[in-house]
């Protein structure tokens, strides 16, 4: 018989607050359907690529089929999901001809790894044979993996949030599966670019990077600073409602609530510092984003520096900018001037 004090630790009923799962001992189970559904959806829809032959775009998902749980057993958290996806690309040439296609991934499951997804593109049987389905089978392909890899990391770092509970001395067991650990370290070397730690409020550490955008606008440092917070200017180039507070601490949201953060530091004219992030980011997980703009007599150069962002969004960021705040923004105001 054991003597006082010694008993074996995964029998002891620790002073908890909750009472709840002593030690992490016993198995509890979360169901993670409805939030990969809804979180798949929003990875895929809207991926764009581009090439010499035009650009292509996925501009439906039509079928999310499968499931998924996250198991917590003596402090280890096991992954369970298994999915078919299906999903509608539209393309158009350069001389402005549209086609449209699908694509469809069979197998996107924890038995299988990202390099081993099957990623199906083909062109509707009622359109013409066009380079862009190519684009599509070797671009698209490539950036729709990279989207479903992000998927399991969030899996990962977002949904688990309060799987392992904390004990006594308020410390919680770290997970020690080596088939999770392998799983996140091939999700973490999709980003070629170098990852910093960024603070994040949700105890799961995720790999961030940073990097730099350029370009020129046909206007004066003035006006172009104003377009970022000026809440009528917001919302006619997004062309959505916004709520922009252009105010230091002031907050924003945009684009149906999609992006989010506050400004934290305002020099007139000159620049403009904020937390950003898109809405489905881990929990309270912002990255810093700092515009200068450079006056160049004709024209002003922005300069836009980005800290944070998790390394498997640094694509989509990188895109979401482009698009929807340079060359929306060029195209509402007439500001339009050659990508650097």
């Amino acid at each position: 018989m054991a003597k006082w004090g010694e008993g074996d630790p995964r029998w002891i009923v620790e002073e908890r607050a909750d009472a709840t799962n002593v030690n992490n001992w016993h198995w509890t189970e979360r169901d993670a359907t409805n939030w990969s559904s809804e979180k798949l959806k929003s990875l895929m829809l809207g991926l764009r690529v581009e090439g010499e032959e035009g650009s292509c775009e996925v501009t439906e998902v039509s079928k999310v089929e499968g499931e998924a749980s996250i198991n917590n057993r003596k402090g280890k958290l096991i992954f369970f999901y298994e999915w078919i996806l299906k999903a509608t690309w539209t393309g158009q040439s350069k001389t402005g001809v549209k086609y449209k296609g699908t694509v469809e991934v069979p197998n996107l499951s924890d038995e299988n790894d990202m390099e081993d997804l099957d990623i199906c593109i083909s062109l509707n049987k009622d359109e013409p044979d066009t380079p862009l389905t190519a684009l599509m089978k070797t671009k698209g392909a490539d950036k729709i993996r990279k989207a479903l890899g992000s998927y399991v990391g969030f899996l990962k770092s977002e949904f688990t949030q309060g799987m392992i509970l904390p004990t006594a001395n308020g410390v919680a067991k770290p997970q020690t599966s080596s088939q999770a650990k392998a799983k996140v370290d091939k999700v973490q070397q999709i980003s070629s670019s170098s990852s910093t730690a960024a603070p994040v409020n949700t105890g799961v550490k995720i790999p961030t990077c940073k990097f730099t955008l350029k370009d020129k606008f046909l206007t004066s440092p003035a006006d172009l600073y104003r377009v970022f917070l000026n809440q009528e200017m917001v919302q006619a180039f997004t062309k959505a409602p916004a709520s922009v507070d252009g105010t230091r601490g002031g907050k924003f949201r945009l684009l149906d609530g999609n992006v989010l953060g506050d400004f934290t530091e305002l020099v007139s004219d000159e620049k403009i510092v904020m937390k950003w992030r898109y809405n489905n980011w881990p929990s309270e997980h912002y990255a810093t984003v700092a515009m200068t703009f450079v006056d160049l007599c004709s024209e002003t150069e922005l300069k836009v520096e980005y800290r944070g962002v998790p390394d498997n969004e640094e694509e989509r960021t990188k895109e979401g900018w482009k698009r929807y705040y340079f060359e929306a923004i060029k195209q509402t105001f007439g500001f339009g001037a050659r990508l650097l």
